[in-house]
């Protein structure tokens, strides 16, 4: 059998378990602030469709009080890196904690390429065929507020960066932007606004190509690492550029540590399966070294709309307001699924409410890859650094269309007052609220950290609906498959 190397699960029972680390981390995270719900995550015997109940609990349980969520989020790091361990390509496997101490030979260099482009000051939205400007783009805000699809705190962090077109100018901030050819990152945006973008992506020169092209095309500077003595022609850079997280970590921790000025360190990466796990704990150990040897490091991180969050009494009250005025069709489905579809998306008058929209067919390793990085921005902010957080909406990434069921989920969704987004809106929009919160320290400061979580939320939906997105799921798929066959 191959050797798995770099960041990897520990063993249990002869092999290493994503169940079995999913189960004691959401187990350790609970035992102090709910031991009844550690012992039910400790004895789930089918974690890999169970698993939705216990990741809900996590956020129940910090509802208590802002120290219990805080220390749910701290539990649950703490046991990941007690856990997860490091295979390096020859010599003994070590603890994660450990990666940083093995030599990070080969050094890597900086490169940079200088765009050609003019830098945009105005902020313009790119939304079905159109880009939209000033009262055009207010008017779209005003439209997804009174739809429900993004959070009014959504539509006033974006108003303010359309009133301050010079919070644009990011050339004070070096942003980090960790996978950088993800679809759903800032990096298009910050540099066609000439800021300074210091890009982390594997070494793959088909990513590295395609990140050059746009760095020309616009008119900020983009930094990249690349192996000694590589030439500065495209052709070069793009094969000899990249950084590996997941098997390279020193190398890139010893390289950004090296990098002048404030670093915001965004975290845009994402894999499949279990690996996805792996690499978040990779850019999580890279992340706790970088604060612990610099004290300018910001974060930034995109949640999941597929997740479970606590929703202000706002939210609850719209979505009400849709679960009553749908009475006939509602009861009827209701009566024919024998009570299976259509459930009210929250208990009347709940506040918070508890927003459930964890979809089973992404699994238990998206869910903790996902749920960690809310625990960092939690934990981190806590101790003072300033955060963006912010749930992106549903969008039609590459990732997303591979899931038969879940494109056709995403095909049918607008059926349920959901709005699934092109990655090209979703991108600019959430790179607009990274620069709110860069020119704001990040953004308001709020007395629980679920509050947090719900600022500025961009959801598609999934919040304000009336049903619970779970038993909808089943007709947005049916829906969906109709309309592609039709």
């Amino acid at each position: 059998m191959e050797r798995t190397t770099g960041v990897v699960f520990p063993m249990a029972d002869g092999t290493r378990s994503t169940s079995a680390l999913g189960r004691a981390v959401v187990a350790d995270a609970l035992r102090t602030v709910d031991p009844v719900g550690a012992r039910s995550a400790e004895h789930e015997t089918n974690w890999r469709h169970g698993y939705l109940g216990h990741f809900r609990r996590l956020v129940e349980a910090g509802l208590l009080s802002r120290e219990a969520a805080v220390t749910v989020a701290r539990d649950g790091l703490a046991s990941l890196h007690a856990r997860m361990r490091v295979v390096p390509d020859d010599g003994p496997e070590t603890a994660l904690d450990e990666v940083f101490t093995a030599p990070a030979a080969p050094a890597l260099h900086t490169a940079t390429v200088t765009g050609t482009g003019a830098a945009e000051r105005e902020l313009s939205l790119p939304y079905r065929g159109q880009r939209l400007r000033g009262d055009d783009l207010r008017r779209r805000l005003d439209a997804w507020v009174t739809a429900g699809v993004v959070e009014p705190s959504c539509a006033e962090a974006v108003r303010a960066v359309l009133a301050n077109p010079e919070w644009l100018d990011l050339r004070d901030q070096r942003v980090v932007v960790l996978g950088a050819g993800a679809e759903m990152g800032p990096l298009p945006s910050v540099l066609r606004w000439g800021g300074d973008v210091v890009a982390v992506d594997l070494p793959r020169p088909e990513i590295w190509r395609r990140l050059l092209r746009t760095a020309h095309r616009y008119a900020g500077r983009l930094h990249l690492p690349v192996r000694p003595g590589t030439a500065d022609d495209d052709q070069a850079l793009a094969a000899g550029a990249g950084a590996d997280l997941l098997h390279r970590l020193p190398q890139a921790a010893e390289w950004l540590l090296g990098l002048d000025g404030r670093l915001v360190l965004g975290n845009y990466v994402y894999a499949d399966g279990a690996t996805n796990v792996r690499v978040a704990m990779a850019v999580d150990a890279l992340t706790r070294h970088l604060q612990q040897q610099r004290a300018d490091v910001a974060l930034a991180f995109l949640a999941t709309p597929t997740d479970v969050f606590a929703v202000p009494a706002d939210a609850v009250r719209h979505a009400e307001h849709g679960y009553a005025a749908r009475g006939v069709a509602r009861r009827s489905l209701r009566v024919l699924s024998g009570g299976r579809l259509l459930h009210r998306n929250y208990p009347p008058g709940a506040d918070p409410g508890i927003n459930d929209s964890l979809v089973p067919q992404q699994g238990p390793n998206y869910a903790l890859a996902k749920r960690l990085q809310r625990w960092r921005a939690t934990v981190a902010r806590d101790a003072g650094t300033m955060v963006s957080f912010k749930v992106a909406p549903p969008t039609r990434t590459r990732s997303v269309l591979r899931n038969r069921a879940l494109a056709a989920a995403y095909a049918g969704a607008h059926r349920f007052g959901i709005e699934v987004f092109e990655p090209a809106t979703s991108n600019t929009l959430m790179a607009a609220l990274l620069v709110h919160d860069l020119r704001t320290g990040g953004g308001p400061a709020h007395a629980h950290p679920w509050q947090d979580e719900a600022y500025a939320a961009a959801h598609g939906g999934l919040w304000r609906v009336p049903y619970a997105p779970r038993s909808a799921l089943g007709l947005a798929v049916l829906l969906g498959l109709g309309a592609a066959r039709g």
